[in-house]
């Protein structure tokens, strides 16, 4: 692993409502079979896994993740058509709706718990 920080970090401005100015704070570079895992301050933990073949771009969605406190949800940003998987911090979830609300998103299916994803793979499988 190879941390490259941006010191200072480049800000870069995002956001439908509003202006939200971002921080890219730094490059992290994992070699195949390398993790990182990153906290909030309450403590919810994310994993990221790189492999030969690319990322586990998050630990699995019905069991670690939903253990430390992030619940995955894909989400569509329904002016560019853009489709995202993001993870919401148990707890957060009214913030998460007015970013929602005032970003132009909409929730397309919840996958946060074994439940969720087996109510999704049902429903792709009758497709």
């Amino acid at each position: 692993m190879r941390f490259e920080p941006k010191d200072p970090p480049r800000v870069f401005t995002v956001g439908n409502a509003g202006p939200i100015a971002m921080k890219d704070c730094g490059t992290l570079r994992l070699a195949a079979d390398e993790q990182v895992t990153l906290l909030t301050e309450s403590g919810a933990e994310y994993d990221v896994a790189r492999k030969e073949w690319g990322f586990y771009a998050t630990p699995s969605l019905n069991g670690r993740l939903e253990g430390f406190g992030l619940r995955a949800v894909l989400i569509q940003n329904r002016g560019t058509k853009r489709y995202f998987v993001l993870l919401v911090e148990r707890g957060h979830e009214d913030g998460f709706e007015r970013y929602l609300a005032a970003e132009n998103l909409r929730i397309v299916h919840w996958l946060d718990s074994s439940e969720a994803c087996a109510a999704l793979d049902r429903k792709l499988s009758e497709e």
